[in-house]
């Protein structure tokens, strides 16, 4: 549910404010650890989205997770004027598009892992960088080698074989595939407009507009299926704006430090992070099958973006 996928293929470095260092240390390990550590709290944004969500609706904790992230960025603002770069923009229609496909990602994410495990949710979630490269192609126009096509389908086979085995088994499982997949196109638009919207300098505004969205969307869905959150839960609601603003900010601080190529790799992690918690929280091992569907996945997507730099 990366503010809602801006999430594991975050901003490209130029979509960075100005205020950013260039840079941190004088070394070149920053940029992989603030990039894996982003995806440590995506990972844990997930798991609590996932424990909430057995309890309380899509609206109320995706308008919780708003309802922390734009005081906290105003607030910071405040603090420190001119914090996130200019807040206005040339390209109006542009943000507008983003922030309504994150929050269909957001949406899509929560009741996709509502109905499947961590790790089968990011297996399909690893399908975005594929469907990315189509749109960068169809819409960018963009040049893509054949062997990127091609290590698309490899990609998707893999997805096939884990998937296909648990889909047939548990109807639960079909509706968490289907939520997964919107998201997905949801995240791959977001993350095409991100490249449109390359030359803006303003960190802000890309976190800002799609909070207000946010609010004004799923404050009504969570006055409608309201349940009151006992304190613990009200701080585990309010806990995923503060993963999630903080993911964003250490994601796109990694683009600052070093390029996609050298971070896309990382975003991995996520997998047996995934796992980990799936093991941990809910006593759910990945089967055979899991196991090679990710392994071709993985290395579908690393191949993928080799042959991609090489054009």
């Amino acid at each position: 549910a990366l503010a809602g996928r801006a999430r594991k293929a975050p901003l490209d470095a130029t979509a960075l404010p100005a205020d950013l260092p260039a840079t941190w240390g004088g070394n070149d390990v920053q940029g992989p650890a603030l990039m894996l550590t982003s995806l440590i709290v995506f990972t844990l944004l997930d798991t609590n989205s996932k424990l909430l969500s057995g309890s309380y609706g899509v609206g109320q904790v995706i308008f919780f997770r708003f309802l922390v992230l734009v005081p906290a960025f105003l607030l910071l603002r405040a603090l420190r004027p001119g914090l996130g770069g200019p807040l206005t923009t040339t390209r109006p229609a542009l943000h507008l598009l983003r922030a309504v496909c994150m929050m269909v990602s957001a949406s899509s994410f929560f009741l996709g892992f509502r109905h499947m495990a961590l790790a089968e949710g990011y297996l399909i979630f690893f399908t975005a960088p594929f469907l990315t490269l189509a749109l960068a192609a169809l819409v960018l126009r963009e040049a893509v080698a054949p062997r990127a096509w091609m290590w698309c389908g490899v990609g998707f086979a893999g997805v096939a074989l884990a998937m296909l085995p648990r889909l047939t088994e548990e109807g639960q499982t079909l509706d968490g595939a289907v939520w997964m997949l919107l998201g997905v196109v949801g995240f791959s638009v977001t993350q095409t407009v991100n490249r449109s919207l390359r030359g803006e300098n303003s960190l802000g505004a890309l976190v800002l507009w799609p909070g207000l969205l946010g609010l004004m969307l799923f404050g009504p869905l969570a006055a409608l299926d309201w349940h009151p959150p006992s304190l613990v839960d009200a701080l585990r609601l309010g806990l995923n704006g503060i993963l999630a603003g903080s993911a964003i900010v250490l994601s796109a601080a990694a683009f600052r430090y070093a390029d996609a190529a050298r971070l896309g790799p990382y975003a991995f992690v996520a997998l047996p992070a995934s796992i980990l918690f799936d093991a941990v929280l809910w006593g759910v091992s990945p089967s055979s099958a899991m196991l090679a569907g990710a392994v071709t996945v993985v290395t579908a997507c690393v191949m993928s973006e080799r042959t991609r730099r090489r054009v």
